[in-house]
């Protein structure tokens, strides 16, 4: 994992928002399979980083092959957005939190590694649009 970012760090930088994309390998193939499981994965991500959710998530399964079949999510958030990608094969889950509104990164990559019950975890933080905020 690299660097985590503090609250005085993300407005000392005067970004954008910040991004945290989230892999985990070897999940729990039963959770990342059901989409009522990935629902309630979103909706309490949400709440513990304290993001306003906007509309309901839009939970969908496709893919004709097989490497990348499975479910795909969206959340719109009042700051940007939260998507995920549930790969079946290789119980796999992909994550990437955006928002504009600080939050602790620790706590949504600690959450989600622990919900689909990974056992590898690799993730990345940016801070986007670094420098263009003028206050």
């Amino acid at each position: 994992m690299n660097r985590l970012f503090s609250k005085e760090d993300y407005d000392a930088s005067k970004s954008w928002g910040i991004l945290t994309s989230i892999d985990l390998f070897n999940c729990n193939p039963e959770t990342l399979r059901d989409a009522e499981k990935i629902k309630e994965y979103i909706i309490e991500l949400c709440e513990l980083i304290d993001m306003k959710r906007f509309g309901e998530p839009i939970i969908v399964r496709f893919g004709t092959d097989p490497r990348v079949q499975g479910y795909s999510a969206m959340q719109l958030i009042e700051t940007s957005c939260i998507s995920g990608h549930f790969a079946e094969e290789s119980n796999s889950v992909y994550i990437d939190i955006f928002s504009c509104k600080f939050y602790n990164q620790n706590d949504a990559i600690e959450f989600t590694q622990k919900f689909f019950d990974a056992k590898d975890v690799e993730s990345n933080i940016v801070l986007r649009g670094k420098g263009i905020v003028k206050n």
